[in-house]
């Protein structure tokens, strides 16, 4: 079971932790059945796939409440969520942290974003002032439960004011007392290495690899050998889902059929297979009596 061990102290300890990002109870059972034991909620494979929408701060913090709820309901994984902004001020940021952690958050992640926020690789991102952001934390902090429940404080100032306003926001945001650090869109390696020279020895780091974004596609080892504890993957479920439905959707309307996509579908024993349906069945069976 992965809560054997804190995300906490397992953050501590190499290997780098891999979360590929998630969006619902099926994704999150499919990435533990491949070996993962962290698993990061992703806002924006949410709003994707919710709404069909851009991550332009759509979703709503209810939303990815009942979310992160039927996700730990299914699986025992360590959840890293994200919040977004918090959905407000410092006030919905503890409610959001409250609702998160009872729900079975164990790392809820706050950006220092303005609304409308959007994603960290999109065009156009404003922010709050740093002592806002400050604020944020504190209130975060102090509505969290549980110590093991971890802060992540990320900043967007990088696209908008610069590499190093944003590690002053970075260590600001450590000084708040944030549990990790997580600096977007760096551009480069040498990025890379710059955010670790500067932040590595005050804070565990988090890395995010968007297919296609702002940041280099290092490899988990790359980032562990640069420094990095933690490395998510958020919407690249979403990419790859996306591009075989489009595919498995053109097949059935050119042939009428879903026959000639077979060999690359489960068939309705494969997908109860991995659902555990045999399993739930007995459990019921047992009890009838």
């Amino acid at each position: 079971m992965a809560d054997a061990e804190t995300l906490r102290s397992r953050l501590a300890r190499k290997p780098i932790v891999v979360a590929p990002g998630i969006y619902d109870s099926f994704t999150a059972l499919v990435a533990m059945q491949a070996g993962f034991a962290t698993l990061y909620v992703s806002g924006a494979a949410i709003a994707y796939t919710r709404l069909g929408r851009p991550d332009i701060g759509l979703v709503s913090m209810n939303e990815v409440a009942a979310t992160v709820a039927l996700i730990r309901d299914r699986v025992a994984a360590h959840l890293i969520v994200d919040a977004d902004t918090g959905y407000g001020n410092a006030l919905n940021v503890a409610r959001t942290v409250r609702e998160f952690e009872r729900f079975g958050a164990n790392a809820i992640q706050i950006e220092d974003q303005d609304f409308p926020k959007r994603c960290g690789h999109l065009v156009g991102k404003t922010l709050i002032p740093a002592a806002e952001m400050c604020g944020k934390l504190h209130a975060a902090l102090d509505a969290r439960r549980s110590r093991d429940t971890i802060i992540i404080a990320r900043t967007d100032a990088i696209a908008v004011e610069g590499f190093d306003p944003a590690i002053e926001r970075a260590i600001a945001y450590r000084e708040a007392g944030a549990d990790l650090l997580f600096v977007e869109a760096p551009k480069t390696r040498e990025d890379l290495n710059r955010i670790v020279s500067a932040l590595g020895k005050t804070a565990p780091l988090m890395a995010n690899i968007v297919e296609g974004g702002k940041t280099p596609p290092l490899s988990a080892a790359e980032l562990e050998a640069i420094g990095f504890a933690l490395v998510i993957f958020p919407g690249g479920i979403v990419r790859a889902l996306g591009r075989m439905a489009s595919e498995y959707y053109a097949s059935l309307a050119t042939h009428g059929s879903s026959e000639p996509f077979s060999e690359r579908m489960l068939d309705f024993t494969g997908l109860n297979d991995l659902i555990e349906t045999p399993e739930l069945l007995a459990m019921g069976k047992r009890y009838e009596a």
